[in-house]
């Protein structure tokens, strides 16, 4: 399983594998610090991403999208 994080502070994805998960890990482009969820949270994750379509999303930093 792989998984695929966006960096919260430049937007560059990474592939990652699943034993990067629950832990933080540094952008290859901007060298931050971000965390990712455990395998039994990114279910969860994904599901709330989905249902907030079309309305304000805030990650887990107060940064808002929509």
């Amino acid at each position: 399983m792989h998984i695929i994080a966006n960096c919260p502070q430049c937007g560059h994805s990474q592939r990652l594998d699943a034993t990067a998960a629950d832990r933080r890990i540094k952008c290859l482009k901007c060298r931050k610090l971000f965390s990712i969820p455990s395998l039994e949270e990114i279910p969860k994750a994904t599901e709330a991403i989905k249902r907030a379509k079309g309305a304000i999303y805030v990650d887990q930093n107060g940064k808002t999208y929509g």
